[in-house]
């Protein structure tokens, strides 16, 4: 489940690009993706379990995990269209230090030492990526911080995930973020609604298909089952390979450049996270 949600997260840096590069404006590509994802988890929730309900002890974690996904949704299709996909990808690799930190923070796991000099590895790697880029520090550097903000949202969200899917099924929460977030994106892209063209090639609809029901809504279900059996740091250090695969289908789809700049920062990144899962000795019980 996780290899298969991977590999379609990694295609989606592509066609998600292609896409706003050609002809769909930002907002308007989130909001009508959320929304037809969410009318496919409604009906599948209503179908099979008649009801939506949340039990009143959940709603600040259903809120922050909705907030969480909002935040990360916009942040991640406003650095693919300000950045390149190979950047926005590699910057992805913080995935899983972002994840292990907001764990340690909830009083989900313990972190020692050796995480904090991985994390300073994958952070440094973020400047080498960032430097690395066409314009340097100075080029594209807003989208390159709004995809370390998509990759940190995505590490919380994940966290958050964990207690609900104790009590909860995937679609049933699929539903409530996905229609959560689609209606706030509405509110958002209202201007952007209005003013798009909506006669698009049948390649960017071909694309936007795959990205609704391959990134959105299967993954949505591979992610939510995969974390409630392995866990979210052991899910996320799965996505150790998206940020390569992604940027490997980048430079072949999109013909993008990859700087010796941003090679050396996706190792520095990659080391950081092997660094941070090696252990010393037997495990803790």
């Amino acid at each position: 489940m996780l290899l298969v949600t991977v590999t379609l997260w990694a295609l989606n840096f592509s066609a998600s690009k292609y896409i706003l590069d050609h002809g769909f404006t930002p907002l308007t590509y989130s909001a009508t993706r959320y929304g037809l994802a969410a009318l496919i988890f409604l009906a599948i929730v209503l179908a099979w379990e008649g009801t939506l309900r949340v039990q009143r002890r959940d709603f600040l974690i259903v809120a922050g995990a909705v907030a969480l996904l909002l935040t990360n949704q916009l942040s991640f299709v406003f650095a693919l269209d300000l950045s390149t996909a190979t950047t926005v990808a590699l910057l992805f690799g913080t995935l899983p230090i972002f994840t292990s930190l907001i764990a340690r923070l909830v009083g989900v796991e313990q972190l020692g030492n050796r995480f904090w000099i991985a994390a300073a590895l994958s952070f440094s790697g973020v400047v080498l990526v960032t430097a690395g880029s066409d314009e340097g520090l100075s080029g594209n550097l807003l989208g390159n911080l709004l995809a370390i903000l998509a990759a940190a949202t995505w590490g919380g969200y994940s966290v958050a995930l964990a207690p609900l899917m104790t009590r909860y099924s995937p679609f049933r929460l699929s539903a409530i973020f996905l229609l959560a977030v689609f209606l706030a994106l509405v509110v958002l892209a209202s201007a952007q609604l209005g003013e798009q063209d909506w006669d698009l090639s049948g390649r960017v609809w071909a694309l936007f298909t795959f990205a609704t029901l391959g990134p959105l809504v299967l993954t949505n279900l591979l992610w939510f089952k995969a974390i409630d059996q392995v866990g979210p740091s052991r899910a996320a250090l799965f996505a150790n390979l998206q940020p390569f695969l992604a940027a490997i289908i980048a430079l072949v789809l999109l013909s993008e450049k990859l700087t010796m700049l941003q090679v050396a920062g996706g190792l520095a990144i990659a080391a950081g996270i092997v660094f941070s899962r090696r252990r010393v000795g037997p495990p803790s019980p």
